[in-house]
């Protein structure tokens, strides 16, 4: 199969198109044609390095965290897919890689697309619909009434997480800037702040819940908007304790962990605030719930730009000016 592989880890560095084997399939995998996949910062991230220490894989490694194709084959364990099955997913970590032709996926982490979307379309869902189902539903367990500030509104999480907190019944504040102010209001957005021109520290507060995703000044402005007894969901760090304790690291990266975080710890408990870093996890169940939001036309796919496989590439490159609208997704077949 054709695949675009990491050889190294470097600051954009280029990838390589490839020829490798087809994957091979354990138990509880199902084998996907991928016909469309998205790209992701976090593809540009873990390409640059800025994971290694706490999600390392070794070069040459394939990128890519969302995936939607069709079963072409299943494991012997496999119980709630078949062959023909057209699925979207986000591989789970370590066994990324939906840059490519083909990929083997533990059916735990697939869900059946929804209906009413074209590949492309369900491509660009998995790793921005889990990131903002697990931060608003699951940590953050939002409820009718409450205030949420979604930041970058116009961005892959920011486009899915407005219309999932609107569903969830909540009063919504976003930052975008000015040209994609119609486009946040049309999702749900009820307050739309300019971030070229407007503070949203001066202008907000009483807030249940911020979901971060800016860098350590924009975190530590975010505690001011929020209430006592509010929360601050970051996914763009820092880590804090409880995920260095998920995912079993040693002492010392533990302790680094420990360290990055103790300043924004510090300050939201002083203010009676909870704060937690969400690095969201392959979920084919939680994907199911939002494949039947989609189907009811609770939310709608946000996408950018589509690329061919080949353009994979200039993909990423796009992805890295920070001037997205929603997602941008790569057709690999039809």
């Amino acid at each position: 199969m054709k695949a675009f592989v990491v050889d190294k880890y470097k600051k954009k560095g280029a990838l390589r198109l490839a020829v490798l084997p087809e994957p091979q399939l354990q138990d509880n995998d199902v084998l996907i044609r991928i016909q469309a996949t998205a790209v992701n910062l976090l593809d540009s991230k873990v390409r640059d390095g800025e994971f290694k220490l706490i999600l390392p894989y070794r070069p040459p490694f394939i990128l890519g965290h969302d995936v939607a194709g069709t079963v072409v084959k299943a494991g012997p364990g496999v119980k709630r897919f078949k062959v023909g099955d057209e699925i979207y997913a986000r591989p789970r970590d370590h066994r990324v890689g939906t840059f490519a032709e083909f990929i083997a996926v533990d059916e735990a982490d697939v869900a059946l697309k929804p209906n009413n979307l074209s590949m492309s379309e369900a491509a660009s869902i998995p790793l921005v619909g889990l990131t903002a189902w697990q931060a608003l539903v699951e940590v953050g367990k939002v409820k009718p009434g409450q205030k949420v500030f979604i930041q970058a509104g116009s961005g892959g999480v920011g486009t899915f997480a407005i219309q999932l907190a609107k569903h969830l019944g909540a009063t919504v504040a976003t930052t975008t800037s000015a040209a994609n102010v119609e486009l946040v209001k049309s999702l749900g957005a009820d307050v739309v702040i300019d971030y070229k021109t407007q503070d949203f520290e001066k202008l907000l507060s009483g807030y249940d819940l911020v979901l971060n995703s800016q860098d350590a000044k924009t975190l530590e402005k975010s505690l001011g908007v929020l209430k006592p007894g509010g929360r601050l969901i970051s996914i763009s760090g820092p880590p804090d304790p409880a995920f260095a304790g998920e995912l079993g690291l040693n002492l010392f990266l533990k302790l680094v962990l420990r360290l990055l975080s103790r300043g924004v710890r510090k300050k939201a408990r002083r203010l009676g605030i909870a704060y937690s870093f969400l690095f969201m996890r392959a979920e084919g169940r939680q994907l199911g719930e939002i494949a039947r939001l989609i189907e009811q036309g609770v939310i709608r796919p946000v996408v950018d730009k589509l690329f061919p496989f080949e353009k994979t590439g200039d993909a990423l490159t796009h992805v890295e000016t920070g001037r997205v609208k929603g997602k941008v997704v790569i057709t690999v077949a039809d």
